[in-house]
């Protein structure tokens, strides 16, 4: 038996009023989804535990099968962990006593003065993964001490590592403050007067950045500042196998879900051309899955970025386009490579959080899920995936993590 999860990220969402008052996920065309939802089990999860943010970290380690109430332990940890095995150059070797901050590449309004500025995109345009680079790497050599080392990712998602140091700062996702003015949302408590301080001579800094007057000349918003938030400490996972008794892999172009699976010793596997975004390569990330599944693991866990990323953007159109090619491009081929090679297989398809376009953040909302075993295909008077649908069935699991246990169980 293969074990596959399919994560939509952010694909849930509330009724849209350009969408006839449906949802994303009852307009689009997913058949396969369909096909899962009326031949399984389909119904609500809660993914985000009462009193917890609803963000991707906790979302995520409940939808790989971890109690966030258990494990959770900030989000910035995971994604070094991530940064560290992908950058052969670099050696992130945390400790149980370093701080970890997500550092974002932000484009801010041009106003005098920092606190007066509104955070304009939370991701300076989707940058280029070797444009944000560089950029992290020149400040690094303006800020780096034996306490302190930035670490560049992925697109506009770093990291900072601060050495034996003590947690406790208040800080704000920058996807959640779109279109407002930053002074509420400034760091605040423990290392607060570093972390302010570290990005109000970023933005001195980058002013004259030749990365920055390259993107003006082109038409594209520059990295007016670095934004940290998600402060953290390394976790204790309990691995994956140990946990489930399955080997298994992550396919993500996340730092974040690609740290999830190392730190439980899952094998995270690299595409090419894996954005993160609706651009991304869906083919090869299909593919990736498919051999995974061909060569050693019985689980593989596919997670895709393009359906938050649309719904933070209040990009509607993508926003179902992307779920369509999810199912298109991810859910067909891997089911049918399943059927091909004769192998039973179960399938579980949701989303982590809904990320409502009209609200541009995540919410705790439950989320509509689908699991499908094909030895074992059982009708539940569902026709279609989406919100509505899941909900009727009245099918609730209350500890999202439990989803896990549910898919593996032969059962």
């Amino acid at each position: 038996m293969k074990y596959i999860v399919i994560l939509g990220d952010g694909m849930a969402d509330l009724p849209v009023k350009e969408l006839g008052d449906k949802t994303p996920l009852d307009c689009a065309k997913h058949p396969n989804m369909d096909f899962i939802a009326a031949n399984g089990i389909c119904g609500l999860a809660k993914t985000v535990p009462q009193g917890m943010p609803p963000g991707s970290d906790t979302a995520n380690l409940s939808a790989m099968g971890y109690d966030p109430k258990v494990y959770y332990t900030g989000r910035s940890p995971l994604e070094a962990l991530s940064i560290g095995a992908q950058m052969g150059d670099l050696d992130i070797d945390l400790s149980l006593t370093d701080v970890t901050y997500r550092c974002n590449t932000v484009t801010l309004s041009d106003d005098e003065n920092y606190e007066d500025c509104t955070m304009v995109d939370y991701s300076a345009g989707e940058i280029t993964t070797e444009e944000s680079s560089q950029i992290i790497r020149d400040l690094n050599e303006q800020f780096h001490n034996e306490y302190l080392t930035l670490y560049p990712g992925i697109s506009y998602r770093h990291c900072l590592v601060l050495k034996d140091a003590k947690d406790g700062a208040q800080t704000t996702p920058p996807h959640d403050i779109l279109d407002k003015n930053i002074r509420d949302y400034l760091p605040k408590g423990q290392n607060s007067e570093l972390l302010l301080d570290m990005m109000k001579r970023s933005r001195e800094f980058l002013k004259d950045h030749p990365v920055n007057q390259s993107r003006i000349k082109r038409g594209l918003p520059p990295v007016s500042s670095v934004w940290f938030w998600g402060e953290g400490r390394k976790p204790n996972l309990t691995p994956f196998e140990e946990k489930y008794h399955v080997k298994g892999s992550v396919v993500s172009a996340v730092d974040l879900i690609k740290g999830i699976g190392i730190c439980a010793g899952l094998n995270s596997i690299d595409v090419e051309g894996a954005t993160g975004t609706l651009h991304t390569n869906f083919e090869g990330k299909a593919q990736a899955a498919i051999d995974a599944l061909k060569n050693g693991s019985d689980f593989v866990y596919v997670h895709l970025e393009a359906p938050d990323e649309c719904g933070h953007q209040h990009d509607i159109d993508n926003k179902v386009r992307s779920i369509e090619l999810i199912d298109e491009k991810i859910i067909a081929p891997i089911m049918n490579a399943m059927k091909e090679a004769g192998e039973d297989f179960s399938i579980m398809v949701l989303p982590d959080h809904p990320t409502p376009l009209n609200l541009r953040t995540h919410t705790s909302d439950p989320v509509p899920f689908a699991l499908y075993r094909s030895n074992a295909p059982q009708q539940n008077g569902v026709t279609a995936y989406n919100e509505k649908t899941a909900e009727s069935t009245g099918v609730y699991v209350d500890e999202g993590y439990q989803l896990m246990g549910m898919l593996i169980s032969e059962s």
